[in-house]
This record gives C-alpha cells, structure tokens and sequence, in this order.
C-alpha cells in the first residue's frame, strides 16, 4: 500500500515534470514562479490494516486484514481505491510527531519548493525560515510587483495575514519575518511564537469541555524541530505566555468560541455545521436529464433512511442505458436497462457482489419505473438493512432484502446523474454502454418523506468510528 502511494507520487510528479518540459521548451520557464507544496500531514485515515477502499473511512465500516490480502495483486489498479496504514502514516511524517488532524508539525509541516530562474539566483539551496501557508499569497503578489487592493468590485478586502517569502530567496541567514502562527484542529490546538511552540491535544467530539484543563506542551523548534523534548515543566512560565498569546491570535482570527460537542448529546448540532439541503416540506426532490453530475451534499440524503425514487419515462423497443446513477464502483447506485430488463444495483461499498434486483422492462410507451427501500435494521456498522421493491408502474417486478451506506457515496465527485453515468460506473454490468438511449426520461422523484427523521446518532457515530 505504501508502494503504490509512493508509484502515484511519482506519476504525479512526471505530469507536473511534463508542464516544466512545456515551459522550458516555449521559453516561459525562467520567469515562471512555480510553488509546489503538500496539502498537511500524512493522512491516518487508512487505519491499522490499511484500505482497499477508502470510502470505508467514510461510513465507519471496517477493513479487514484478509480482504486486504485477498486484493494484493489489484492494489493501485481501478479495483482497489487504497489507503495505507495508520503505522505509514508516522513513518511518512518522520521525524516529526503525529500526523494529518494533529497540531503537532507531523500535521501541519510539509515541503515547499520554489522556483524562479530569473528572480532567484540561488539554485538548490535548502531555507529553514518559519512560515505559513497564508505567505504564498503576499509571495506570489511581492514577485510580480502587485499590491493588494483595498477594495474589488466595491467589496472591503480583508487585509493579507501572511508575510512574503521572497526574503529568503538570496539569503538563506535572514531572520525570518513569520513571529507568530496559531493551529486549531478539531480542539486541538497550538501557537509558535519566535521559536517557541505550545502544543495541547484534545480528543474530538468527547463532550468533555473544560478545555481549560487541556495540557498544554512546550518545544523549542529552533533546535528540536521533531518536538521531542517536552520543556513544559522546566519552563511554565514561557508556556503561560504561549498559551494566552494563542488566545490572543483565536480572538484576532474567529476562531473562538471553542466547541465541544458530544456525540451522544449534540448529534444535531454537529451535523447542522455540514452543508446540506434541507429536507423539502413534501420530502419529494424532482430531477432531470441534461444536467451535469449533482454534488451529493446538494442530493437528498437516502442513507440511514427509507426512500422511494421514481423514474417518469417513455420508452422504446430499443430503449438501454442508465436512467439514474450515483456514486461509483466502490459505492452507490443505480437504475438502468439492459438486454430486455430494468436493473437497480446498490453497490455496497464495493464489497462482492453488487446488489441487484431485475424485473422485465416494460413495453413502450409512458411507465413509472421506480423503487422503494423499507429500512426494518441497523447492522453492527450501523449499515441500514431491509426490503427493497423493484417497480414497473404499480407492479413489483423484482425484491430482495439489501443493506445500504451509511455515511457518503463519495467524499468528492461522483455525483447524482440523470440519464447516464459520468465518471467511475456504479455497476460491472453497463460499463460500455452507460447513457440512456432510444426513449425520454421526463424526470426522476426521490422521496424520503416516510422517514425525514435520520438515525443522526448512529449515522455521525460512524462516521467517528475510525477517527
């Protein structure tokens, strides 16, 4: 898993080695300002056993060690969508502590490399000057020689936080201009002021407040950079001055008021805080083809829920292809026609075999083609399980018990399409043919009026699970 994780890095680094190549040869690249950065920290959410699927993450369904042996051969390829382990995850962040969600620099310190042939004459020089991602910007505007406004269209700007790293570019012993940078991460938190960094950890979601009882840990990041020497209590005092210096910069910032909410008790606070649609007073969402893929927050939600979706059509002899999708191979669902019948498919989280249920399709003319999904369960990853009814118009054509997700089809892409299937297919069965032809889709309803009330409390504690 690590290997494929490193094979990607370097494939990503030969396409951006191509747009270098293109540059050089169109006589661009000597006054081109290239910053190439990470994003944060190796990410921890592979778990102890690594994925084959991340969208496990996601819905709180474990990995299993024998899944993941059994896919060895597939991983990197369209079959596995990986994630190495938790352990990968302190060894990419070497030397430094923790990881992606923690404060500490394993979670926020990354490589920066820049270069401007024509504005920098030092070539492959290291620079170990303290600063920010919110210094790029005032960088890349010092560079071109551009100040930032006041105002756009009439609109007040906020002024630039950050400092520019141009500075550095010919002299590696200047002092740095960065003195001060605060983090907060999920209640976790810290401040580095002059060298000096206050580092506390705070459990998510705990419920427990009192962040004010939070220890708080000291490193001198001049000369110990991995945060291994905690000097708290050789030093309280430079620790108190940290600490109310962090809560000076949260003020300046909005980053107060600091929110714990517990799982058990704020289930709907906390999910207030995600974007999503709100439930329609019918509970009835209408859909139609032409468009482009729906983002899944701006979709009805049908996980942990009951749910009818309803495909109004008109058909042909030769009609074929996806009236509906959602997600991909490694998740969701589908309403399709092929070789003489009407398909759904739920793909449970890419786990063999896809869920199917077919009838006969219709005759042509106008039909209602649609399903109903009665949750009756919850399962031990808080999966939903019951009867699902496959229709043709007032008919069931088709029915078997299923299980659907939990927490997302897709954390980003794969969104809802009416009429085809944009990106990744739902389903091994139209992966040639994945368009809807020979006849009209008037519109598809989803429906989730019978069950408004989603399970909030089991639905956001998977999500947590493997936090």
């Amino acid at each position: 898993m690590a290997e494929v994780y490193a094979g990607f890095s370097e494939y990503t680094d030969a396409q951006v080695g191509r747009i270098i190549d293109y540059l050089e040869e169109s006589g661009q690249l000597d006054n081109t300002l290239i910053i190439y950065c990470a994003d944060n920290g190796a990410s921890g959410e592979g778990s102890p056993n690594g994925s084959v699927n991340e969208g496990k993450f996601f819905n709180g369904y474990p990995d299993e060690i024998k899944e993941n042996l059994a896919l060895l051969d597939k991983l990197g390829g369209p079959d596995t969508y990986g994630h190495y382990p938790t352990g990968w995850a302190v060894a990419f962040s070497t030397p430094f502590r923790m990881f992606k969600r923690y404060t500490y620099h394993g979670g926020s310190c990354d490589p920066l490399v820049i270069s401007w042939p024509k504005g920098i004459k030092a070539r492959g020089e290291v620079r170990s000057q303290y600063h920010h991602v919110t210094d790029i910007v005032p960088t890349i505007l010092d560079c071109c020689g551009v100040t930032m406004p006041d105002t756009v269209n009439g609109v007040k700007q906020n002024p630039l936080v950050g400092v520019s790293m141009r500075y550095t570019f010919d002299d590696a012993k200047a002092p740095t201009r960065r003195v001060t940078q605060y983090y907060e991460m999920l209640g976790n938190r810290a401040i580095w002021h002059k060298g000096w960094k206050a580092v506390t950890e705070h459990g998510p979601f705990s419920g427990r407040g009192n962040f004010d009882k939070d220890r708080w840990q000291l490193f001198n990041t001049d000369v110990d950079r991995a945060e291994a020497h905690d000097l708290a209590e050789q030093n309280p005092e430079k620790v108190k001055e940290l600490v109310a210096l962090w809560f000076e910069e949260a003020e300046k910032y909005n980053v107060l008021p600091l929110i714990d909410y517990s799982i058990e008790k704020d289930i709907q606070k906390i999910l207030d805080l995600e974007y999503h649609i709100p439930v329609t007073p019918s509970g009835t969402y209408k859909f139609y083809p032409g468009t482009l893929a729906i983002p899944e927050r701006s979709t009805p939600n049908v996980h942990g829920v009951s749910y009818k979706i309803l495909a109004d059509v008109e058909l042909t002899k030769d009609s074929k292809g996806v009236i509906f999708a959602q997600g991909s191979r490694f998740g969701g669902h589908a309403l399709f026609i092929k070789d003489g019948k009407v398909t759904y498919v739920y793909n449970f989280l890419g786990i063999p075999p896809e869920q199917r249920i077919s009838g006969a399709a219709p005759s042509s003319g106008k039909h209602v083609i649609g399903v109903e999904f009665t949750k009756k369960r919850m399962g031990q990853y808080n999966e939903s399980h019951g009867p699902l009814k496959l229709y043709v118009d007032d008919k069931v054509v088709g029915e078997s018990e299923i299980r659907t997700m939990t927490g997302h089809f897709s954390l980003c892409g794969e969104g809802l399409c009416i009429g085809y299937d944009s990106g990744d297919a739902v389903s091994s069965e139209y992966r040639a043919n994945p368009k809807f032809t020979g006849g009209t889709i008037v519109k598809v309803v989803f429906d989730v009026a019978d069950d408004a009330y989603v399970d909030i409390e089991r639905h956001m504690a998977a999500a947590m699970a493997r936090d």
